[in-house]
């Protein structure tokens, strides 16, 4: 249980957490809609540019009630941006494991 003075914790994750210059943030519970927009207010362009594209997840989840979701003391609210990436084609590939009971070749 938390007690009712704890605060809504924000987390946020690559691109949010160098926009907004913070990995994380405390904040009184509110509307999720409420939080946001101070958010964008509050870190600027740069934040609210990520915030567009981002994953907002209440407590490891999507938010049951959407925007309008309330949140309590002691809740968490996480933003992940998305994520891109990929082979780097300039490393070696890494070998192959053989299955299991195939025949081994021998060098020679």
């Amino acid at each position: 249980m938390n007690p009712a003075g704890d605060p809504v914790r924000v987390r946020l994750f690559a691109a949010a957490r160098e926009a907004a210059g913070a990995s994380e943030l405390h904040v009184a519970p509110q509307r999720l809609d409420e939080l946001l927009e101070a958010l964008r207010a509050e870190r600027g362009p740069a934040f609210a540019a990520v915030l567009a594209t981002a994953r907002v997840w209440v407590n490891g989840d999507d938010p049951p009630d959407g925007d309008a979701t309330v949140l309590g003391p002691g809740d968490e609210v996480a933003v992940l941006p998305p994520v891109s990436g990929g082979a780097d084609r300039s490393l070696p590939r890494p070998a192959r494991a053989m299955p299991p009971g195939a025949p081994r070749r021998r060098r020679r």
